[in-house]
């Protein structure tokens, strides 16, 4: 839709005062004005010739009032007033552009429709827009005072007044902050209002019960166009649905219905033109600040190119200039003398008006120099406290008095400095850059005794942690009842010492006593952190030193030396005291005991009666309900904060502990049971009483023939060579079954072999005549043959049993 809209501009008041009547009703049907009954608003802007009224209108509603060519030169570019219809923005809105003030082409004096123009504005106007230099704030005719008074006056005398939005357009804003900018003008049009002679039922009235006072700021066209556009579409917003309550001009009162727009407008302007008293332009006040003002900018030009001044400002950004403030000051009062001696025959007020601000513009020029200049001197001044307080404390000087001192000296240094820079004029002051230079000082003392205390304090923590890690480590390992005392003994006596070393190195600081008890207290806190910490470590280990400590007193006896089993030790006493020792080990370490009154807790106790004594309690009638004292996650009457191991991880950790030293027991007893089988190769008694009672007649016949003797001896021989080739005592170490089993696929082929070698030994070397002692001799050698061959077999028996006890054991 907007696409499609015109904004229809005409000129209303030709730029001889006549009213453009016709061209007023033709331009009231285009934009169907009569159709929008009180839904519509009117804009007027305002304000000094060639200022940018038409560009900023133009910008803001989209409309096309002619614009002054740049290059062609400042001149008059709109001619009496022209109106047109804002494109795009709802209710129906009407612009008028007025033409500028304080003109050339209209003289210096005849200003009267300058003044008509712009009470026709505000009378037929919702919104004024007031179009003004940021650099004219301050001024006379650039901020339209003389012309805002007399319309005040006038308004209220020939009209009912009606509530006008005025909106201060700043525009090329600078630097200064709107929020600086707003409160001069604000002030400006108070004052105007309260000097207006008002009517009788008009003496007390506010200016808010008429006008609406508004400010804004634009940047500068010419050179920042992206940022001027930006901010000219921001306040364009402000102007949708501007007279709803809340807009622009939601207050407004006395609304003309659009229908009768054009011939309101008409008769008002009637009577303005007819209204002499309008007229009264202060021509010699005009003069003096147009001829001031120009005089003032040029002393400022030409200050702003001296030579000593630029030499001066560019010297100051490369660092500190004795004599900085002197200089200035010179170059500020030569400049202001010059202005003195060429206003000198202008108006008073308005000379002294433009000299201040022409001195206020030279303040606010030097005066980023001068900041620049007091910086030097408060970072030198900061670099220098550094550099003596380092040293002082380097030379073993107390911190406090080295702060004081330093501090001290520094300080009035800077104040020296300040004299020297600071510029008479302006009596600037320093108080805010010495309390900053204060605080900083301050931080740096502070950030140095917060380094000197946190290096102390680290010193003294390394200093416990490494007194206390190692003992520690090597008590908790050797657990026993005694234990927890040892530690406390072995912490008070380094606390003791480290606090009285760190209570002498604090005395350097300048604290008062209860701080200084508290870092004591913080200290002796940590070395208590250090022990927690340490038995943390060490109970999340208690399963292994549980496990080493079984070892070593399982498989050693008294003197440390490595049991050997030989059937004679006692098994289960030995496995009850290596268990009880881990035990006591597992008590010392499922809770902190770092205070003396942490002894009261009995952990040993409740373990033993759960854990050791278990086994006998499961032969008691298991009808009878027991409570596990384990089952739970505390200990009784003991804090969490103690605790290092739970009761519920004391079972699991002594339930795996057993698992996994069962094997060590279970190969005990099997060597023993081995050592035992070896060592019983006899028979029973009964059995040895048995066989000499039933076997006595055989033994005596046995002595009456000799010859059995040698078939019992031979016997003995070959019975012993077959047991050690078939290695009976070997085979049947895994069981009876598989030993006769091996036994018999073995046994033919032994036989075998055994025959096969004594015949082979006893085949005779010699010839068959020979000597029949010779063949004695033979037979002699067949059975000393025999004799060393059951001898070889033998030794290799030796040898066989030897090494098969050895794999036992």
């Amino acid at each position: 839709m907007e696409k499609n809209e015109t904004c229809c501009s005409t000129q209303l008041i030709d730029g001889d005062g006549a009213f453009n009547v016709a061209g007023m009703e033709i331009f009231m049907k285009e934009v169907k004005l009569g159709e929008c009954g009180l839904s519509y608003a009117v804009v007027s802007i305002m304000g000094p010739q060639s200022s940018g009224k038409s560009t900023l209108l133009n910008y803001l509603f989209r409309t096309n009032f002619i614009e002054m060519d740049a290059f062609k030169g400042r001149s008059q570019t709109t001619k009496g007033i022209w109106m047109a219809k804002c494109v795009g923005i709802e209710p129906c809105t009407l612009v008028m552009d007025l033409e500028g003030t304080d003109g050339r082409e209209r003289g210096e004096d005849d200003t009267a429709f300058e003044k008509q123009s712009a009470l026709f504005a505000l009378a037929v106007s919702d919104i004024v827009l007031i179009n003004m230099w940021c650099h004219d704030i301050g001024r006379e005719q650039a901020a339209n005072k003389p012309l805002l008074k007399t319309v005040f006056q006038v308004m209220m005398r020939l009209f009912s007044p009606r509530k006008t939005t005025l909106l201060f357009v700043i525009r090329d804003k600078t630097k200064t902050p709107l929020e600086n900018l707003e409160p001069v003008l604000r002030e400006d049009i108070q004052k105007i209002w309260d000097s207006v002679p008002k009517p009788q039922a008009h003496l007390e009235t506010p200016l808010s019960e008429f006008f609406n006072v508004q400010v804004v700021a634009l940047s500068s066209f010419e050179e920042k166009e992206e940022q001027f556009k930006e901010q000219v579409a921001s306040l364009r917003q402000r102007f949708y649905h501007s007279i709803n309550p809340g807009g622009l001009a939601g207050d407004r009162r006395g609304v003309v219905p659009a229908s009768g727009f054009s011939f309101s407008a008409q008769q008002i302007w009637k009577v303005i033109k007819e209204n002499k008293d309008l007229d009264l332009p202060a021509h010699k006040v005009m003069v003096a600040t147009v001829r001031c003002e120009e005089i003032a900018n040029e002393k400022y030009d030409l200050f702003t190119a001296n030579e000593d001044w630029c030499q001066l400002e560019q010297a100051v950004h490369s660092g500190p200039i004795s004599g900085f403030g002197k200089k200035l000051n010179s170059l500020l009062a030569a400049c202001l003398s010059e202005y003195d001696t060429e206003a000198a025959y202008f108006d008073e007020g308005v000379r002294s008006s433009k000299q201040k601000q022409l001195q206020e513009k030279l303040l606010q020029l030097v005066q980023p120099a001068f900041q620049i200049a007091l910086g030097h001197i408060r970072s030198g001044t900061l670099d220098k406290l550094k550099e003596t307080f380092d040293k002082a404390l380097n030379d073993g000087e107390g911190f406090s008095s080295a702060a004081n001192k330093c501090v001290e000296s520094c300080m009035a240094q800077f104040d020296e400095g300040c004299a020297d820079v600071v510029v008479e004029i302006a009596n600037w002051d320093t108080s805010k850059v010495r309390e900053k230079l204060q605080r900083d000082i301050d931080a740096h003392v502070a950030s140095v005794r917060t380094a000197k205390m946190s290096e102390l304090v680290s010193s003294y923590e390394e200093k416990l942690k490494e007194a206390m890690s190692g003992p520690v480590e090597t008590l908790l390992d050797g657990a026993n009842k005694d234990t927890w005392s040892s530690i406390r003994k072995l912490l008070n006596r380094e606390t003791k010492s480290a606090s009285s070393g760190f209570s002498a190195e604090l005395s350097r600081f300048d604290m008062d006593e209860q701080t200084r008890r508290n870092m004591i207290q913080s200290l002796e806190d940590y070395a208590k952190g250090v022990i927690e910490a340490k038995a943390r470590e060490e109970a999340g280990r208690v399963l292994i030193r549980m496990k080493d400590r079984f070892m070593t007193l399982f498989g050693h006896d008294s003197d440390s030396m490595p049991r050997i089993w030989t059937g004679k030790e006692d098994i289960r006493a030995i496995t009850k005291t290596a268990r009880s020792a881990c035990l006591k080990l597992l008590s010392v370490m499922a809770v902190l005991r770092v205070d003396d009154g942490d002894d009261v807790f009995n952990i040993e106790k409740i373990l033993a009666v759960a854990l050791m004594d278990s086994s006998s309690s499961s032969d008691k009638d298991k009808s009878i309900t027991t409570v596990d004292p384990l089952a739970s996650s505390t200990w009784e009457q003991v804090p969490t904060s103690k605790t290092l191991i739970t009761p519920v991880q004391c079972k699991s950790l002594w339930r795996q502990f057993k698992m996994e030293t069962e094997y060590s027991v279970a190969q005990a007893i099997a060597a023993q049971e081995a050592n035992n089988r070896n060592n019983n190769w006899l028979p029973p008694p009964w059995a040895i009483v048995a066989l000499v009672i039933l076997g006595f007649n055989e033994f005596m016949t046995v002595l009456r023939n000799p010859l059995y003797l040698g078939l019992i001896f031979i016997g003995y021989l070959v019975i012993k060579a077959i047991w050690v080739q078939l290695d009976i005592a070997g085979e049947f170490r895994h069981g009876a079954l598989p030993g006769i089993i091996s036994i018999s696929s073995r046994f033919i082929p032994i036989i075998m072999n055994l025959v096969r070698k004594l015949a082979e030994e006893g085949t005779p070397t010699d010839n068959p005549g020979s000597n029949p002692s010779k063949n004695n001799h033979g037979a002699g050698a067949g059975t000393a043959t025999s004799s060393t061959a059951s001898s070889h077999l033998i030794s290799s028996d030796n040898g066989i049993q030897y090494t098969s006890s050895s794999k036992y054991e």
